[in-house]
This record gives structure tokens, sequence and C-alpha cells, in this order.
């Protein structure tokens, strides 16, 4: 077969090694030819193709990015998307594309599969794992991996200052790169968009941290708010997916909390460092297994699906309820970590 590969939306650790599994096995075990697709849903919308054969892949392994490039093109905002897309897979003799995305890339790839009957496959990648389809989404490891040693460092110039450091994470309507590197890190409070937080509690569990001869750490996800909504911390962003961007929660909090507290605070924010670098070894083995179930649903047919990891097993799940809804963290498990803050 001749077979398409794209990376939408957001980059993340791990990319290549889903293309390289891809490849790898689609060459060796099937004898298939690969189109790479440059920069997302751009690639098939406008024909921009790059090379993509086993001399591309090698070495991709432990390299983050992604060598096909990345877009938030959204193909079916242009009237004449679903048309463009398929004469250019026509053009270039595609018979099946796999489509490496987020909520919104696959949520894409969906609509154009059940609705258009185009032959696509899903792999999962997001930092957030916010997709309900999959225990795990590729990148969101290695995302976690590097929250965390951040808190570790930041621990000792907390204690060496005595100051609060409010440490902002992304993870966008979701709280799972916050909850599980607030308690790898050993955080005396977590912030999740799942629960809104009362400043005056926070207040609270600082002062409590300071009594006990503390320097606390404060790990708050960009898209946590307060109770009592006094901050507004999103807007649309322009043109791509006409997603909003989360941001500033760190710098407020910080500021509250040295006004209502008196500590001093400052604040970090790890932004884009999370999406870059080297994959973790759980990414690069979860991509790579990903690659090779998605090649092996495109030669048995299995179009409009999705692998996924449940448990230790992968599996393949349809797209459309994959990306139905958004995965968010359980009140019981947000409890669970509630005897570590203050």
């Amino acid at each position: 077969m001749r077979v398409g590969v794209l990376t939408g939306g957001r980059d993340c650790p791990g990319l290549n090694a889903v293309v390289r599994a891809v490849v790898r096995k689609g060459v060796q075990e099937y004898g298939d030819e690969f189109v790479g697709f440059a920069d997302g849903w751009r690639g098939p919308l406008d024909g921009e193709t790059v090379p993509l054969g086993i001399p591309q892949v090698r070495g991709t392994l432990p390299r983050g990015g992604t060598i096909l490039g990345t877009s938030r093109t959204h193909p079916l905002d242009h009237p004449d998307g679903v048309r463009r897309i398929r004469e250019n897979l026509a053009k270039h003799d595609v018979e099946a594309l796999i489509t490496i995305g987020g909520r919104d890339t696959l949520g894409t790839a969906a609509r154009l599969a059940d609705e258009y009957g185009l032959p696509l496959v899903g792999v999962p990648k997001t930092i957030d794992n916010d997709l309900s389809g999959t225990d795990y989404t590729v990148g969101y490891d290695t995302a976690v991996s590097v929250a965390t040693a951040a808190i570790d460092r930041l621990h000792t110039t907390a204690e060496s200052h005595k100051r609060v450091l409010v440490v902002e994470v992304m993870g966008g309507d979701s709280g799972w790169i916050a909850l599980r590197s607030g308690l790898a890190g050993g955080a005396n409070v977590i912030l999740i968009p799942e629960q809104p937080f009362d400043v005056d509690e926070v207040c609270a569990w600082v002062t409590s941290r300071f009594r006990a001869s503390y320097a606390p750490i404060v790990v708050v996800g960009d898209g946590a708010r307060p109770k009592d909504g006094s901050m507004v911390l999103q807007h649309t962003a322009e043109g791509g997916l006409g997603q909003v961007r989360l941001s500033g929660v760190g710098e407020w909090l910080a500021r509250e909390i040295e006004h209502r507290s008196g500590k001093e605070a400052r604040t970090t924010v790890l932004g884009h460092i999370q999406r870059g670098g080297s994959p973790s070894p759980f990414d690069r083995w979860l991509a790579t297994r990903f690659g090779l179930h998605a090649i092996d649903a495109v030669h048995e047919g299995d179009f409009g699906r999705m692998v996924a990891l449940h448990g230790t097993d992968v599996v393949r799940v349809p797209i459309s309820e994959a990306t139905a809804r958004i995965k968010r963290v359980e009140p019981r498990l947000y409890e669970e970590v509630g005897v570590f803050f203050g």
C-alpha cells in the first residue's frame, strides 16, 4: 500500500517514534511506500509532502519535535477542504492516512472518516493526556517528567530564600500534568482546572507550611481558576483551530499569595519546555507500540479507529468516541493527594 502520515496540532516528544515505527513495520513487513504530509492538515489540504522512508526515520527514536512538521490548520474551515484533501490523496496515490494528533486533529479525522468516508487511522498524542479513549497519550509522560524535575530543583531555592514558589504547568482544561508532577515533586499545594480553588485556603496552606519551617511549592495547572471567578485567563487564539490560550494564573496567584499572606512569592512558568526535548523511555515505548499497531489497522482496513492503551494492551477504539469528551481528573484522585496540602 501507499500510506500517508501526518502529525497535527501542538508538538510533543514521541511523535518521531510513532512515525519511525509505522514506517519500519510498513516497509519491512508489508512492503509499503509512505508519503509524509507536511505541517499537519495543511499538507493534505495543499498537497505539500516530504520524503518518508526508512532513511528519513533512522535515528529519530530519541528526537523531539516532528520531522514532518506540524500546524493547527483546520481543513473543515475551508469550504472546499474535503475536496482538496481527496484530490491530493488521489494525486499522491495514497490509499490510507495515519493521523497522529490530539483532540482537535483527531476530531477532524473522525469527521473526515465518519462523514466523508476517508480511510483514516488515528494515533493519540498530547501532553495534556485528555483523550478519553486511552489511558495514556504520547508526550504526557515526558511532560510530567520535565515538570517534576523542575519542581525538584525549585525546592532548594525556595528553602534558601524562604519564599513561596508557584509553578505553572500546562494541561489546558485537564489537570493531569499538575496532579502527577505535583505529587511526584512533593508540592505542598496542587491546583487543577477540575477543582476551582479558594485563594484564602491556598494562603492558609502556605502559612501552615512556613510554620513547619519549610518553604512551600504551589503547582497550578494553566487552566485552573479561583472559585469566585475573579480573574480571566482565557482569550481566543487567532487563526489555527480557534482554541483558547491559557496563561497567567501563576503570576496572578503569586501576587495574591504575597498580598494576602505577607510571604514573598515568585512564579516559574514552565511553558513550552514541557513540549520540547527527547521523549522519556515510557513515551518511546508507547509511541513505538502505537505506530506498530496503527499500520496493522491500515492493512486490516479498520478505518475510523484510533489505537489506544488500555492497561498494558494496545486496542482500537472509534476516533469519534475517543474525541467526544475531555478526560478530566476525577474528584477521588484529587482527594487522595489532599493529605499533602499545607
